[in-house]
């Protein structure tokens, strides 16, 4: 079973910043930053070119959007951030369910990714 899937269903512990019902986002357990979280779909998709090609991608991603910018909000990261997706083992991902990592609190160099 997917790592993420089994957090959303709440059968390995996460500390939730958000919940919708398309999205479930909660911190990351390796920050790279003092706000280090992680935008999930509540519904599994492998990765970006995944949910592009689902009947419902557009929907999801539009929620994930949204989160994006709640998370922004409750994270008080007016001054700015970084959202990062990784797709596919070559491109770093290493939990195979599509997700975006918002990065903040800090000033954020070009290098950091």
């Amino acid at each position: 079973m997917c790592l993420f899937c089994e957090i959303i269903k709440g059968n390995i512990p996460s500390t939730l910043v958000y919940e919708d019902d398309m999205t479930y986002c909660f911190r990351d357990i390796n920050p790279v930053a003092p706000t280090h979280v992680l935008v999930v779909p509540k519904k599994h998709f492998d990765n970006i070119r995944d949910i592009a090609a689902a009947a419902d991608g557009a929907q999801y991603l539009s929620a994930c959007s949204k989160a994006i910018d709640e998370v922004a909000k409750l994270e008080g990261l007016d001054s700015g951030f970084r959202v990062i997706n990784n797709c596919g083992e070559d491109g770093g991902q290493t939990v195979m369910h599509l997700h975006f990592h918002v990065i903040g609190g800090v000033k954020l160099t070009e290098k950091m990714i």
